[in-house]
């Protein structure tokens, strides 16, 4: 029964969530005005704000002027649902599942921001950077030598390479690894940073081999970050002991 009801409020934090993708790079409040359809202003009544199941009811279109809904909205509600129901597997109702029930609703719209509009902006990188260091107060699951190198690691890195590929690297990737350092600690922050550029390396050369993609092409490399903290958080002892045991044992 808990299961189900962290699944449907992951649902309806996604749903909050893709006002946050939507309306942060257009600088629009996510309070007013209410919902409504991005094609014809018409607004939305609550049976269309159902998450997923108002999306499959009407065909993934506009109940008014039948424009087509883009799918990453019921994929933002139903990624939030199953991410907040593998923190509850992994953690239980614990302090710790609050912690990464907060990380995951920066990280997410982080993720889809970055990916469709290359940008990592200031009104969630820097909060996320203090909610890690407050909630740490809380948890007192890292020791403040821990927290402490956590974020000057996510920094450090990041700025490091930023200066040596002479802006390779975006501010905005050098906040959010800053963010989640304070969250993550020393040294799992290491361990998202290797899978990152291991996992960004890949693609890059994939899109390059495919042709999808040429040398000068910006590719955004927080959501190799993102995707790569969340493999930390579900699996990080066991990719750490991995390591340690096939490279040094």
């Amino acid at each position: 029964m808990e299961i189900i009801i962290i699944f449907i409020f992951g649902l309806i934090i996604g749903s909050f969530l893709n006002v946050v993708i939507y309306r942060l790079p257009a600088g629009m409040s996510l309070i007013f005005p209410p919902s409504s359809c991005p094609s014809c202003g018409q607004r939305l009544k609550p049976q269309h704000l159902i998450p997923v199941i108002s999306y499959l009811w009407q065909k993934g279109r506009c109940a008014y002027c039948g424009a087509k809904i883009p799918f990453r909205y019921p994929l933002v509600e139903l990624t939030t649902a199953f991410i907040f129901c593998f923190i509850y597997l992994k953690f239980g109702l614990t302090i710790l599942t609050l912690k990464y029930v907060l990380f995951a609703v920066f990280l997410i719209p982080l993720f889809f921001l970055d990916l469709e509009n290359y940008l990592l902006p200031d009104k969630l990188t820097y909060p996320l950077i203090l909610v890690g260091i407050f909630i740490n107060i809380i948890t007192r699951d890292l020791s403040w030598k821990n927290l402490f190198f956590g974020v000057l690691t996510g920094f450090g890195v990041l700025f490091l390479l930023a200066l040596v590929s002479r802006g390779g690297m975006g501010g905005g990737d050098i906040k959010l690894a800053a963010g989640m350092g304070a969250f993550l600690g020393f040294p799992f922050i290491l361990e998202t940073l290797f899978l990152a550029f291991f996992f960004g390396g890949l693609t890059g050369i994939i899109l390059l081999v495919t042709k999808k993609k040429e040398r000068k092409d910006l590719v955004p490399f927080g959501p190799f970050l993102i995707g790569a903290a969340f493999l930390t958080v579900f699996w990080g002892d066991e990719i750490l002991k991995w390591y340690l045991k096939t490279f040094f044992f």
